[in-house]
């Protein structure tokens, strides 16, 4: 006698012609697809290759920015230089990313991460002036993107950025960088010149400046590690930063600065001049 076919069994050969008719419109014929296949290198450790391959194809970088707090503001002060290893590839970075009116972003570490990653934050102190009513603090700002940074830790990210900006609590400067560490202070240099400009900051800053002396030394440390490190260079930009916002006060070639601090027949300070 015929075998009656149960529900079970028409929902088991329905689903089978379902599947073959999904298989025959991905691949007309009915020809199995062919899954792509990738070599994999002939060495024992694989982890270890990748690790090492990537430490290869991973370019070296410098750069210098800069940022302090003192009696009438805060200052900002950046290079343009960008180089992958040994190669220049670029002397205009604008390595100040503007953020809001009142509050700035500095760019350190790989470029393409701290270009995105602090137009991210924008985007987030935007939706947060729009849901609260009220512009963000410098505080809250950074604390916006050391969250962004840790959880992405370990993952490749280089990024070494100040947050500075002022609010109604005043003038902060936060360093944040691609771990999640986020640290409040007063002076902050970052970048493969910031020995050579620390020397220089430690040597000129006075809480008390005026706003020209401040400008000078901000200007003339990144002159300083510009002319010491051989990854930072190009122009320095320096910001002022006030309750009434940012404004950009000078914009200077390396060169233009190098006669302007050392005329020609003045002597330069690695210059021999007596032979021992």
């Amino acid at each position: 006698p015929e075998k009656m076919a149960t529900p079970a069994t028409m929902l088991d050969q329905a689903c089978g012609q379902a599947a073959r008719a999904a298989r025959d419109e991905a691949a007309p014929g009915g020809v199995e697809p062919k899954v792509a296949e990738f070599p994999m290198p002939a060495v024992q450790n694989i982890d270890r290759f990748q690790k090492d391959a990537q430490q290869l194809v991973k370019p070296d970088h410098g750069t210098t920015t800069l940022g302090f707090i003192f009696e009438n503001g805060v200052i900002i002060a950046v290079d343009s230089r960008a180089s992958q290893g040994s190669y220049i590839s670029s002397q205009t970075v604008k390595k100040v990313i503007e953020i809001n009116p009142y509050l700035l972003g500095t760019m350190a570490g790989g470029a393409a991460d701290c270009s995105f990653w602090q137009r991210n934050l924008g985007m987030q102190c935007k939706v947060f002036e729009l849901k609260n009513k009220r512009r963000i603090t410098v505080r809250a700002a950074s604390k916006l993107l050391a969250n962004t940074m840790y959880s992405y830790k370990g993952m490749g990210l280089s990024m070494g950025s100040m947050i500075a900006g002022w609010d109604p609590a005043g003038p902060a400067i936060y360093y944040v960088d691609s771990d999640g560490q986020r640290t409040k202070g007063t002076i902050f240099s970052v970048g493969s010149g910031s020995l050579y400009a620390y020397g220089v900051l430690d040597q000129g800053y006075k809480w008390d400046m005026s706003v020209d002396e401040a400008v000078e030394l901000g200007h003339r440390a990144i002159y300083h590690a510009q002319f010491r490190d051989a990854v930072s260079g190009g122009t320095c930009s320096v910001y002022h930063i006030t309750k009434d916002g940012w404004v950009k006060v000078r914009g200077s070639d390396h060169l233009d600065m190098h006669y302007k601090l050392y005329p020609p027949g003045t002597g330069h300070p690695t210059i021999a001049n007596e032979v021992i």
